[in-house]
Formats: C-alpha cells, structure tokens, sequence
C-alpha cells in the first residue's frame, strides 16, 4: 500500500504532529489522572492522522461527533440501558445517519468520528460498574482537548507549503444506498455480537469492526482488513518491545512517554508514505495509542493487554469481512443497491 518513496516537508510536520500530539493527550491524561485514556490518546491521532489542516468546517463537525455521541449515549442507556430490542433500532438508525453522512462526503470527518466515538462509548458503558454520566464527560472533555492539541501543532509545526485538496468521487446513488445499508448492516452486527457476548475487554476488536467498514464497500474492506491486522500485529510487537526494554521502569511516565513518541514517529511516517490513508501505518497508530492510553497504569502493564488484543482483534476483522462479503453480493442483486464502477 505505500504509495510515496520518501516524504516531502509537509509529511515530515503532519508526522511531528501526530507524534508530538498524540504523546501530549497521553501525558495529560496520566498527570491528571482522567478515566478512559484511550479517549484522550486516539481521538488527538484520529484528527492529526486523518486531517491534514485544521479549519473551521473541520471544527464544525468535530464538535458536532461531540453533541451528537454525547446525546446518544446518555439518552440511550438513559432509556433503553435494559431494554435490548428498542436500543438495536436506535443504534441502526444513528448508524445509517452517520455512513450516510459519510457515504456523501462533504462531512465524512463527522460521520467517521462519530461511529468511531459511540461504538468506544456503548463499549464502555456496558461495563456493570461503568459511569455512564463520567464516560461522556471525559469524551466531551478529550474533543475540547484534542482541538486545542491540533491548534497548538499547527501552529509550532505548519505546512511548508499550500496543500491540494482532496476531490472527493462522485457516487450514484446506488452506490450510495449499497454503501449506506453495507456498512450500517455490519456495524449493527458487530454491536449486537459485542454487547451478547459481553466482550468487555475487547475495545480495540470492536473498533477494528468500524474502522474497516470506512472504505464502505468490499472492494475496499479486504486490503482495509488486511492493513488492519498488518498495522495493528506490528503495533503490537513494537508495544511489546517497549515494555521489554523499559521492563519494571514502566511506572515511570516520562519512560512510557519517550516509548509512544517514538513508535508514533514511527508509525506516523508509515501512513504518511501510504498516501495518509487509514492503512497499516494508521492500523499501527491507533493500537499503540488504545495500549498506551488505556492499559497502561503505574500498576498494569501492557503485555496480556497487548497478547489479547490482536488475537480478539483477527477473529473480529475476520468476521466482519465474511459479512461484508456477504452482504455485498447480496445488494449486488438488486439494481437499486448495486455497486457500480466509478468512473
């Protein structure tokens, strides 16, 4: 998938971005000593990584994913917490809004953020013991936080140089409704199989789920699943490697801090040469920041975490893409639902 030979100079800052943002939300969140860390390590990543500038449609709909997952969640557990059938529905139909918002593209960030966002925070929230009311907070608190994290890399690390927008294709509207019913069909099947399996430690599984179903049509899906487990078993072994190198120094943040910033260096120039698409190198990000984020603590460290989540992590993906695959060739059967080439 790696697209570039080597990186221009507005690659080398949006990878000091990421790198230096990402460690920043991290670091933050361990000092002040905030719950769900994966919130305030990924959500920095998710922009820097996928959002080569920040600019005011940008933060429109950023804090928009913000409203939107922050209302859902607590009206949904509010009102249907014990009622299995009327939350399903729900949760279809805001995941048919939100591919649908993606699927049109002018505010694709918003759709992809905020499926992103609730899937982490129904994760969460069904945890027994989880604060449903702390769990919206601390994301509310991580958007706020992770806007004024991209606002001060852009300012110490600007482009060099002005960007070319991306154009973004224009799809029929079957290929719209094929892409819409695709994605919201699998994405509600992840939810479903999580919540009765009561998978409660399986985030980073869950997440993979969505975050394949972004190119929202197979031809896309495989390489994505494929990058997806490429990225995240190369994530895994480097997070592994860290915490053999710092051994029982683990406890000690400024270690763990110097660890992230360098795999996100790392790995931050990976996606930068795939184009800066979701790829293997965006894979790799993302699980570093979840292990990072949310498993390690003064008194946890990372290696069952890190074990477990790429094992979970395969079987999820791997049933994911057999229903995608499925569920392609089943729209491919209709003329208003089929999937057309575009030009």
């Amino acid at each position: 998938m790696v697209r570039k030979r080597e990186l221009n100079g507005n690659d080398l800052r949006q990878c000091l971005r990421i790198a230096f943002g990402g460690t920043l939300g991290f670091m933050l969140c361990k000092i002040m000593g905030w719950n769900y860390g994966a919130f305030f390590t990924v959500t920095p990543i998710l922009l820097l990584g996928l959002v080569p500038r920040l600019n005011g449609h940008v933060i429109r709909q950023f804090l928009a994913n913000m409203t939107l997952v922050s209302v859902a969640v607590l009206l949904l557990q509010g009102l249907f917490g014990d009622k299995p059938i009327p939350m399903t529905l729900v949760v279809i139909a805001l995941f048919a809004l939100l591919f649908r918002e993606m699927a049109r593209g002018p505010n694709f960030l918003f759709g992809a953020m905020s499926i992103v966002n609730l899937s982490m925070q129904m994760h969460f929230a069904s945890y027994p013991q989880a604060d449903v009311f702390d769990i919206v907070t601390s994301n509310m608190m991580a958007v706020l936080l992770t806007l004024f994290i991209a606002g001060l890399m852009q300012s110490l690390f600007p482009d060099v140089e002005p960007r070319q927008p991306r154009q973004m294709p224009k799809k029929p509207l079957s290929n719209q409704r094929h892409e819409v019913i695709l994605a919201t069909t699998v994405a509600t099947l992840s939810f479903v199989g999580f919540q009765v399996m009561d998978l409660q430690g399986s985030l980073s599984a869950q997440v993979a789920t969505i975050l394949v179903l972004f190119p929202m049509n197979w031809k896309g899906a495989g390489p994505a699943g494929w990058n997806r487990a490429i990225g995240t078993l190369v994530g895994c072994n480097f997070g592994l490697l860290i915490q053999f190198v710092l051994m029982n120094h683990f406890s000690v943040l400024p270690f763990i801090a110097l660890g992230l910033w360098l795999s996100l260096m790392l790995f931050a120039r990976y996606h930068m040469l795939e184009g800066g698409m979701s790829a293997a190198g965006f894979s790799a990000l993302t699980t570093m920041a979840i292990l990072f984020g949310q498993y390690v603590s003064p008194q946890q460290d990372l290696i069952y975490s890190d074990l477990y989540r790429f094992s979970s992590l395969a079987v999820a993906v791997l049933l994911a893409l057999m229903a995608v695959y499925l569920m392609h060739h089943l729209l491919n059967r209709f003329q208003s639902t089929r999937l057309q080439p575009l030009s």
